[in-house]
């Protein structure tokens, strides 16, 4: 991936993208081509010595049975947002400003593993539901559904895991434009409710103004 040293994500971006509740997509290269499923995630930092990702897909997705060549990729996406020039105070000193679009993003490469396991399954599925259900006034559990429905479920699905060996990550947040432009940034996307890339840019400013003070 592309990554000017400006936009390098640091380990807290790198973490926050890897642990919060989040759908990615599984990429892999086969004798067929390439091969994509986007799926839920959940992180497992005590697997290798980077973590790993554990996933499932349908039984029916060709994906786990295709034979992998070399490593497997899933990207994992942050908050995006378009960003309009108008938000900019520099649009009104010289003019010279263009349209961008903010985000931040994960490509992380592992091994890729399969499990056909009913107890690793059953263990997964839990960990990913009260991972995902976590903050709802009544979450929902496992063990409200039938434990024969359950197994019939389970038995629809098969387990990856990509054991990483690298990770690579883009944080693209206004961080190249001047504090004013930061500003206009930040109250334009707060203006139209996108609370959470506003915070990301917050975040990102405080971050290069860290590194800055430390160079100086």
């Amino acid at each position: 991936m592309y990554i000017p040293a400006h936009f390098d994500a640091g380990p807290d971006v790198i973490h926050e993208l890897l642990t919060r509740p989040n759908a990615a997509n599984l990429v892999t290269v086969t004798t067929q081509g390439l091969l994509a499923t986007f799926l839920p995630l959940i992180y497992d930092p005590s697997i290798g010595e980077h973590g790993a990702l554990h996933g499932h897909l349908a039984r029916t997705n060709p994906q786990w049975s295709e034979a992998v060549i070399g490593e497997s990729l899933v990207i994992i996406q942050g908050a995006d947002a378009y960003i309009s020039p108008s938000w900019y105070a520099s649009k009104e000193e010289h003019g010279r400003v263009v349209p961008t679009w903010n985000y931040s993003t994960a490509h992380v490469y592992g091994k890729l593993a399969v499990h056909d396991d009913a107890t690793w399954l059953a263990n997964h599925v839990r960990q990913l539901t009260d991972l995902n259900e976590a903050g709802f006034e009544r979450p929902w559990s496992v063990d409200d559904a039938p434990e024969r429905y359950i197994s019939g479920q389970l038995r629809a699905i098969v387990g990856v895991e990509l054991v990483i060996t690298r990770i690579e990550a883009k944080a693209k947040l206004s961080q190249n434009r001047p504090d004013m432009d930061v500003d206009g940034v930040v109250a334009g996307l707060d203006a139209q409710g996108r609370t959470e890339i506003a915070a990301d840019v917050t975040r990102a400013r405080q971050e290069r103004q860290r590194r800055d003070a430390g160079r100086a």
